[in-house]
């Protein structure tokens, strides 16, 4: 009797015309049902309530098959047969107007007819929210502020993420590239990706679709409220990481971004030969030197016997990379004459002499300890730093408190690439767009992030649901954690954000 049910409810769906009109079969012909466009329960909706961040799962079966949203109190329910629990639910407490969270048609139950009328056209924009490619290439251009349902103003792309519990490490990282305009871009309009073909069982794809959903939620302009819940991109997550990252316990950014950055990666179809939007976007490459060190304990005869066998030569290697670390120095164990503890600071440049091809870090391992140096081959578009600021020991988790003092714009980038590379790449200065920063203790703390907004100019704090403009001097003083630097189009583009 289900199965039957099932099937005649699949019928209703499914025979609609292409005009989107409720059919009604009479002898063979379809005709549209007088009541379709006089519906007298539209004054009932109340787009205050309306919320299609969350799973479209029945609020009473948990079922994710053939859900509608009641438009009246915004619950989701199963069905419209006559004993569905959508039905149930509009003879019950007279609510009448639902919405097919699927095919994006209006039903007035229990009458079971379609309801055709323009004036619903938001809703749908905000359930499913769609881009020209005219809209697109002109986002950048313009900062206009944008009214919601609920009267706040808010600007597309700065937008509060819902902190569920603790799972704010992930939102900064969302926030951040929703801000990166080739990804966006790409993830903005849907045709991009939809065709690409994954293996049977594979959910890694779950993934770019959840992404490209947050992504369009972020940028609607049309939005009914100026903030987002990332509640369907994070169960993704929770699922595909194999709940190695998760909504209800605090995790690393740096680890999320990684593996975030590599899952999308894969999940498009790429490989390490096959590019994607994220390797366009992000991946450069070095040189990497490294030399094997004999065992310290050794004596001095032997050890420089060793070095002289073909095994503790220096060997070089071609890598390619999506982020470079930067390691912080040490900082100060003891207390200043005043008895306060100093909180060093570093310039950026310092710690990126790491690549300069010169400078020698030694690299232990469980066996043997090498000595590397690095030099950058090729710069990406979009240049991705994270600073090192936790280390991990047998006992607990200690944090760097150094600041790093950075410029926000023109950060020229040439003197760290091979002597081949300087001659080919025109464009080595960069700009910031994004900063990520962690405050408080390692284990607990919280993060928030800086980011530009490219069509004002102005610099935006966002930490959860709260989003305030900061002064572009204000962010150097933070606890940088992750950047995200551009690449400047050409020497005559002149940019109009602010540099401190």
């Amino acid at each position: 009797m289900a199965s039957l049910k099932r099937e005649r409810e699949a019928v209703v769906d499914d025979d609609d015309n292409e005009d989107g009109v409720a059919p009604k079969i009479v002898r063979g012909r379809v005709t549209e049902d007088r009541r379709s466009r006089h519906c007298p329960y539209l004054d009932t909706i109340n787009r205050s309530v309306l919320d299609f961040d969350f799973e479209k799962l029945c609020s009473i079966s948990l079922s994710h098959i053939n859900v509608y949203a009641c438009l009246i109190c915004g619950k989701y329910f199963q069905g419209r047969g006559l004993k569905s629990h959508a039905y149930t639910h509009s003879v019950q407490f007279t609510h009448h107007v639902f919405l097919n969270l699927h095919t994006l048609k209006f039903y007035c139950l229990p009458d079971n007819y379609e309801i055709i009328d323009s004036s619903l056209e938001d809703i749908t924009y905000v359930l499913k929210p769609t881009f020209t490619k005219q809209h697109i290439a002109g986002l950048d251009k313009q900062g206009k502020l944008y009214r919601a349902y609920d009267g706040t103003t808010y600007l597309p792309g700065i937008v509060g993420l819902n902190n569920i519990k603790a799972n704010d490490y992930a939102n900064v990282v969302l926030q951040a590239f929703s801000n990166v305009p080739p990804l966006r871009n790409y993830f903005l309009e849907e045709e991009n990706y939809r065709g690409i073909r994954r293996p049977p069982g594979d959910i890694m794809f779950l993934l770019v679709q959840r992404f490209g959903e947050l992504m369009r939620k972020l940028w609607n302009p049309r939005n009914f409220k100026a903030h987002v819940s990332p509640h369907e991109m994070l169960q993704a997550v929770v699922l595909c990481s194999k709940k190695n990252f998760q909504i209800t316990k605090q995790g690393d950014a740096v680890d999320f971004m990684t593996w975030f950055l590599n899952a999308l990666h894969g999940a498009l179809g790429g490989t390490k030969k096959k590019t994607s939007i994220v390797t366009k976007a992000f991946q450069g490459s070095m040189r990497i030197f490294s030399k094997k060190l004999p065992h310290p304990d050794l004596l001095p005869e032997e050890k420089e016997a060793l070095l002289l066998t073909e095994e503790y030569q220096e060997q070089m290697s071609e890598s390619t990379f999506l982020f470079l670390t930067l390691d912080l120095p040490t900082a100060p164990l003891y207390k200043d004459e005043k008895e306060q503890l100093i909180i060093p600071q570093v310039p950026l440049f310092n710690i990126l002499g790491k690549f300069n091809g010169n400078t020698e870090k030694e690299y232990k391992t469980y066996k043997e300890n090498f000595l590397k140096r690095f030099q950058l081959t090729k710069l990406p578009p979009y240049l991705i730093f994270c600073i090192k600021r936790f280390t991990k020991n047998n006992f607990f988790v200690e944090k760097n408190p150094t600041i790093v003092n950075f410029p926000i714009t023109n950060v020229d980038l040439r003197e760290y690439l091979t002597e081949e590379a300087q001659a080919t790449e025109k464009n080595t200065t960069y700009d910031l767009v994004a900063n990520i920063v962690h405050d408080g203790k390692p284990s607990e703390g919280a993060y928030r992030i800086h980011v530009l907004h490219h069509g004002t100019g102005k610099w935006y704090e966002m930490q959860d649901l709260q989003v305030t403009d900061i002064l572009p001097q204000m962010i150097t003083l933070s606890e940088a954690y992750i950047q995200i630097w551009k690449r400047q189009e050409s020497d005559d583009d002149t940019n109009n954000h602010t540099g401190a």
